[in-house]
């Protein structure tokens, strides 16, 4: 069985510290936020960034292109390496596809090699929960081919539920109409969303109220779930530098399962910057999204 490697980019949100000690490689995404660009080495805080969300500051993102894409790849190749590359949603950004250009390319430089590379359909700690659970496939021994069909197999059933705080993220981001934004922030509105079998991102519901939003998570993880109720011992949370709802998800949560395993992390710039500080999101595996 030829070596190789799991590699994905930081839209999947997973922890610096977790993809360090565990090998896995990671493209990342720029943004630019009041007149200044930053990339991967000098990306702000977490705080900071949505702390300047907060007072008006409106970032964009740019996409992984395939010269970004060959830059990260490449040096697995040299060692001798395979890799399985799971990527951010193909709906949601062309980082996919740049990926896939990447891989072709580099394979017939390095015909010696192969890469696989995965459209998640998902997105931060929904992508991050299927690259932890194909890492821990390869980690127990089985082969690249094996893990990528399971990747390819089991990606709808990484059940991604999301609320936000501010509506006006939804709106810039083409989410939601103006008049909707409007309103629903008068009405003190929030939705309910999820990433759908398509890999989009899209509403499922509406409450009155942040604490209902947050409840209305953890009931609609009783729905889909399903027959994982009783296997579902690890679920991933992250938000929009807002912990203190994050912990009341996850207290909730282990009141229902018998969860082993949380990974909870910030909601990185590069989907912050469409969803904005509030964003609260859980994801777990269940029947369907």
């Amino acid at each position: 069985m030829s070596e190789y490697v799991i590699t994905t980019d930081n839209n999947s949100d997973l922890p610096e510290e977790y993809l360090k000690d565990h090998g896995v490689g990671c493209m990342y995404l720029s943004y630019s936020m009041d007149g200044k660009n930053y990339t991967h080495g000098n990306f702000l805080p977490e705080h900071e960034f949505y702390e300047a969300m907060r007072n008006g500051s409106m970032p964009t993102t740019a996409q992984v292109n395939p010269e970004n894409a060959k830059a990260l790849l490449e040096p697995y190749l040299k060692e001798g390496k395979d890799i399985l590359h799971i990527a951010f949603s193909s709906a949601l950004s062309g980082t996919y596809n740049s990926s896939r250009i990447a891989a072709e390319e580099l394979m017939e430089d390095y015909p010696d090699r192969k890469i696989i590379v995965v459209d998640s359909l998902g997105a931060s700690l929904g992508q991050g929960l299927l690259v932890y659970l194909a890492q821990e496939k390869k980690e127990q021994g089985e082969d690249m081919e094996t893990v990528a069909k399971w990747a390819e197999e089991n990606r709808l059933h990484m059940v991604h539920l999301f609320t936000v705080n501010d509506l006006n993220h939804l709106y810039r981001g083409g989410r939601i109409s103006r008049t909707t934004a409007v309103v629903g922030s008068m009405l003190n509105i929030k939705p309910v969303l999820h990433v759908d079998n398509d890999g989009k991102l899209t509403a499922i519901g509406k409450v009155r109220g942040r604490k209902k939003s947050l409840q209305e998570l953890v009931k609609l993880m009783d729905e889909k779930i399903g027959s994982y109720h009783d296997t579902c011992h690890t679920i991933f949370i992250s938000h929009g530098d807002c912990e203190e709802d994050a912990n009341y998800v996850a207290e909730k949560v282990k009141e229902k399962y018998q969860i082993n395993t949380i990974i909870m992390n910030q909601v990185g710039a590069t989907i912050g910057a469409h969803s904005g500080p509030g964003t609260m999101a859980l994801f777990f595996v269940g029947d369907e999204r």
